[in-house]
Parts: structure tokens; sequence; C-alpha cells
């Protein structure tokens, strides 16, 4: 038996809303609930990531006991996960949930206010921001300036630009191609055309990446609904069937003492979920990688085997994963053109496309997709099919 995915909800995103969270919150959970055919009184778990927490401006201002009440619920199980599989824990742990009895159909949320939140003292996702002293391996990054996660992904990117020769047009392509699909997403944030021009001219953050090569601080909420097989039914659309899921956790817990500076955690992650299933890398018609930087998308192509090691910038300038292509990588706009949900709107869109709502932007038959979620030594991934 298998845990599903019955409903998906996004709230109106947007940068600097002045919306309150909860508000983007119930819009998300209403709209999740209406998308499967359920009410509040069927809900009897929910689930997020990381939970309520003040260490960076709007980054999860919400937890599970203020969401159950807003809501009205009347949840017998929950869960909050601030270390797991990156941020798909809390839909891996509601999955498990509802294969072990613990719920019949659990909310997942995501919400946040990183736009609205920042001040000119504390920056959305800058380490230790308004803290005064920091402890564990930041202590000894933050000193040689590497205050932001740009900067530990800039040495990713160095070192693998170094192996294998990628270069900047190519990271270009995944930011461009991006851009392109969120102009088919009327829920993206970035509407306004980008050029290769356009992407090299911009500023540059942390070298070898640009403005462009990094995701958009916003302030919305995306709900997913896990859902018991059994439970799934009776609901309004043909539930998704969680195919496999795979997890990692260097033992280093670092950025920057990985073995290999050419992968991640999410090597790791893929080739334990695909263990899990008799399905292949050429099976699949949807990609969600998350894409908090743009040299993320090489390394999860690579991860879950679309192409070899190194052969990503290639695989990339093949055309196979911009609109038109074989592989589709983030088709509603993803993190760095549609806003940054921490992987949860990449899944909401990835359900979106096997439920063939995906509009002018639509990929043909899509009949699976993978998502791979998180940057650095943690990870997790997912293979959905339809049923």
């Amino acid at each position: 038996m298998k845990a599903t995915i019955t409903g998906v909800g996004m709230s109106d995103i947007g940068r600097k809303t002045n919306r309150p969270a909860m508000a983007h919150l119930v819009e998300a959970a209403k709209r999740a609930m209406e998308c499967a055919g359920l009410t509040k009184d069927d809900i009897d778990g929910i689930s997020t990531y990381p939970g309520k927490t003040d260490n960076s401006p709007g980054m999860s201002p919400l937890g599970t006991g203020e969401v159950r009440n807003a809501l009205g619920l009347k949840t017998r199980w929950h869960s909050a996960i601030p270390d797991g599989p990156s941020q798909m824990g809390p839909i891996m742990v509601a999955a498990m949930a509802v294969l072990t009895g613990q719920a019949r159909h659990v909310l997942c949320f995501r919400a946040l206010t990183e736009s609205s939140s920042q001040t000119a003292t504390r920056r959305a996702s800058i380490a230790g921001a308004g803290k005064a002293r920091m402890d564990g391996w930041l202590s000894y990054l933050i000193p040689a300036n590497a205050m932001s996660a740009s900067n530990w992904a800039g040495w990713m990117a160095t070192r693998y630009f170094h192996e294998f020769g990628m270069t900047r047009e190519h990271l270009g392509m995944i930011a461009t191609g991006e851009r392109a699909f969120a102009q088919l997403n009327p829920m993206a944030v970035m509407q306004s055309p980008m050029t290769m021009e356009d992407y090299l001219k911009a500023r540059m953050i942390s070298t070898p990446l640009g403005l462009f090569d990094c995701d958009i601080p916003i302030d919305g909420a995306c709900v997913i609904i896990v859902s018991a097989a059994d439970a799934a039914k009776d609901c309004a659309r043909k539930p998704l069937v969680i195919e496999a899921m795979g997890a990692a956790l260097e033992s280093q817990e670092t950025w920057d003492q990985r073995a290999d500076l050419t992968t991640m955690g999410a090597h790791d992650s893929c080739a334990d979920m695909w263990k899990r299933t008799d399905m292949k890398p050429k099976d699949i018609d949807v990609l969600a990688l998350y894409d908090g930087f743009s040299i993320f998308v090489p390394y999860w192509l690579e991860a879950f085997g679309f192409c070899g090691h190194g052969e990503a910038k290639d695989f990339i300038a093949e055309g196979n994963i911009g609109p038109g292509g074989r592989f589709p990588v983030n088709t509603g706009g993803g993190q760095l053109s549609g806003g940054r949900l921490h992987g949860f709107g990449l899944l909401h869109e990835a359900c979106t496309q096997l439920w063939g709502d995906g509009g002018a932007r639509q990929v043909t038959n899509a009949q699976s997709a993978v998502c791979g979620m998180g940057g650095g030594f943690i990870a997790g991934s997912m293979l959905l099919r339809k049923d």
C-alpha cells in the first residue's frame, strides 16, 4: 500500500504583501481542501517544516498549534520537523503517518513572510541575522564573511565549473528557462521576460552566482494534503501515488566539508529513492528540482540520474529542461522566478502537472514526476505517479 497526495493549495503570493502569515495559510489551506474535496472535519493530522522559529525574519512564523486552531481542525496527530530530510521532511513524515494509521488526511504546510519581514538590520536567510553570538559550523564561516547560503553555493559552483567546464551561460539557460515557464504561470512572482543578456548583465552576488541565480524571498503559503490510499478513494481527484521516497543527512552537517563538492546530499537521497521502486529516470515526465540557487539544478539532474556526473552542462545545453524539452524542470517558474516556498511550491507544481491543470505550461500526458528538495548536506527526494 502507498501513501497518496490528494490536494494542493497555494495562497496568492507576492513581494512585500504585508499580509499576515496566517492569512496566507488559511487561503492556501482552503484551496487545498477544495482541491481534495475535503472539509476541515476530515483533516486529522498536521505537519510542517521547520516549526515556529525566529532565527530569520519571516522564515517560519507559524506553528502547528495556532494553525490547527485557526482552521478549526480536530487533529489527533501533529509534527514539526526542524531536522530531517530537508524541507520535504513534513511530507515524508505525513506519508509514514497515514501508512501506520496515525492519521487519515494530513495537512502539510509551509508559510512565510520573508519579503515583508526584512528590515535594515535583519535580512531573510542570512546566518545569525539579529543574533549576538553564533556557534557550530557557522562560527567559522561568518568570520570569513560567508554570511549567506549564496556564498556556500558559490564555493560549490566554483568547484563544479573547474572540474567540468560549466560556464555562467549554462546557468543562464536554467534561469531564462524557468523565467519562460513563469510567464505561463499567473501565480509566479516574476512575469517580465529575461534574455541571456539580461542574466549576464545582472550584478554578481557570490562568484560565479549572480542576481538571477538566487531564489526570490516572498510572502505566501503552500499546503499539501497527504492521505491514506483507502481514504483517498472518496476524494475529488484521482490521488497521486507516492511511489518512493529517499532521504540523506551527512555526518559532517556542513556545506563545505563534503569530500566531493561536485555532489550534494541529493546524490545520496536519490540513490536511496531509486532502490525503492522499479521505475527508472526514463519513465519520468516532470522534474521539480530544488533551485535555491541555479547551481543546484545540475546537481539534482545528475543525482536523479537524468545524466552522468559532470554531464549536466551538455544535458542543459541540448534543451532538455526548458519549455518543450524532454525533461522539463520547474514548470511553474521554480524558486528563481516563481518565488521561494522552500520546495513546497515545486511539489505543488508537480502535482498540478500530473492532474493536468498546468494551463499554457502543461506537459503533454504527464504521468509521473520526481521532486527533490534541499541543498548542501541535507536532501529529500520523492517519486509521484498517477494511479
